[in-house]
């Protein structure tokens, strides 16, 4: 097991899926994920300083937020160029999804991607985890969250993170080798670049 933090904005945590920013050293010995956060979507160009390292894994933290000021028409229009960029690298998605996930599903079934489209931070309600997962979402779980939820979430779809907290919680059922099997799969395969993990 290498990685089993799927997403964290701590920069120099190792065994986990750190959200690099522009203007972030990419160490050699650490994961990444890059895109542009929903907030700030229209603000700046992170697509145009996106550095090309076998130690980005994923795309991400992007995605909607209809409970902030960006308008949503931007937000998508950003959202859509990650997505690109995910397929295009073959790199699994890190969603940012807040009050908006009818229409993340919508977009996902219209789309039909290649890549694993991962929800992080879910805080919902057991209807809501099913839903997505019936969709083909994947959920990752971060120190605040819905037992109820993370009941029906099964192993293969189940991630864990620290977020911007302290640490990954200890849910019993989460196989602690999903993380690296889809962020780590180029470099297992013998993919782009990189050492074999």
């Amino acid at each position: 097991m290498i990685i089993s933090d799927s997403h964290t904005h701590h920069e120099h945590r190792h065994g986990a899926i750190i959200n690099w920013r522009p203007g972030m050293a990419i160490e050699p010995d650490l994961y990444y994920s890059a895109g542009t956060h929903p907030w700030n979507a229209g603000t700046r160009d992170a697509i145009a300083s996106l550095p090309e390292s076998p130690r980005i894994v994923a795309v991400g933290e992007v995605g909607l937020d209809k409970a902030q000021g960006t308008p949503l028409d931007i937000q998508q229009k950003e959202l859509l160029k990650w997505i690109e960029i995910s397929e295009n690298r073959e790199l699994p998605l890190i969603l940012h999804i807040v009050r908006a996930f009818p229409e993340i599903i919508a977009l996902k079934k219209q789309l039909s991607p290649k890549q694993p489209w991962i929800i992080h931070g879910f805080r919902g309600k057991p209807q809501l985890a099913s839903e997505l997962l019936r969709h083909g979402f994947y959920l990752s779980i971060g120190e605040k969250y819905n037992p109820e939820a993370v009941a029906v979430i099964p192993r293969d779809r189940l991630l864990l993170e620290s977020d911007e907290g302290t640490g990954i919680p200890l849910i019993e059922n989460a196989d602690p080798t999903l993380a690296d099997k889809i962020f780590l799969k180029n470099l297992q395969s013998g993919g782009d670049g990189g050492e074999e993990p």
